[in-house]
């Protein structure tokens, strides 16, 4: 017997509090979203069935997120726009639906290409001299930083293709790469600019950008929300 197997991927962003959830959480409050809004999920086969629900992409905890992605499985089709009021009728908060597409049989997992980041400066910072020392990392073939207690050399036009300060505020985006990858944390240690979490800025990931997206005008397959893009929070909300 042929079971069936619908996967749709899910446009969201986590923020407020919720941006203080880990990864592993995440996944279980999806779960828990996803049972409320009495959908039938597609398991795994095997002793210990888990449900089809996958990220491209882990945020780091304290990371807003405000274009994520998420693809669920489920053993049934059903009209986007019934899964999107559903979901949104859920109304976790912090948590935002953006859009729902169902994706056509044989159609890839989402594969990250890519994270555009805005980073807020700290009023204290030093501006002149971040954008002195972003000039000098530009200028550079190959940087290095730590992981796991080693240190790792990257190309560096490869994985930050764009860094710049735009209206007080650092735009960021870093490629996905097969080995290490640089994190917006890796980057600011690159700028002399560790101390501007500490001081209050806040990481926001804007866009997660895909290796391939799925286009669609029909109306049968898409649903987004008709509201203004979210706003990027400027001040940090720490939990209690």
């Amino acid at each position: 017997m042929v079971r069936l197997r619908v996967r749709y991927r899910i446009r969201f962003a986590k923020a407020g509090l919720l941006r203080w959830t880990s990864h592993r959480d995440l996944a279980r409050l999806w779960e828990r979203i996803v049972r409320r809004a009495d959908l039938k999920l597609s398991m795994t086969e095997g002793f210990h069935p888990k449900p089809r629900i996958g990220f491209p992409s882990a945020l780091a905890l304290g990371v807003n997120g405000l274009d994520e992605v998420v693809e669920l499985e489920l053993a049934e089709r059903m009209p986007v726009a019934e899964l999107f009021d559903r979901l949104v009728d859920d109304d976790q908060p912090g948590l935002t639906i953006k859009s729902v597409k169902r994706l056509p049989d044989g159609f890839g997992k989402a594969q990250l290409l890519r994270s555009d980041y805005v980073i807020t400066i700290p009023p204290q910072a030093d501006i002149a001299a971040a954008e002195r020392e972003i000039t000098q990392l530009k200028s550079q073939d190959t940087v290095s930083f730590e992981r796991k207690k080693k240190i790792v050399t990257v190309d560096a036009a490869m994985q930050i293709p764009r860094i710049e300060i735009v209206d007080g505020q650092l735009h960021l985006s870093l490629a996905a790469s097969d080995s290490a990858s640089l994190r917006p944390g890796d980057v600011l240690d690159l700028i002399q600019a560790c101390d501007w979490i500490e001081n209050g800025a806040l990481i926001n990931r804007t866009r997660v950008v895909l290796q391939k997206e799925f286009e669609t005008d029909d109306p049968d397959a898409i649903a987004t929300v008709q509201s203004n893009p979210t706003n990027i929070p400027t001040t940090q909300q720490q939990p209690t």
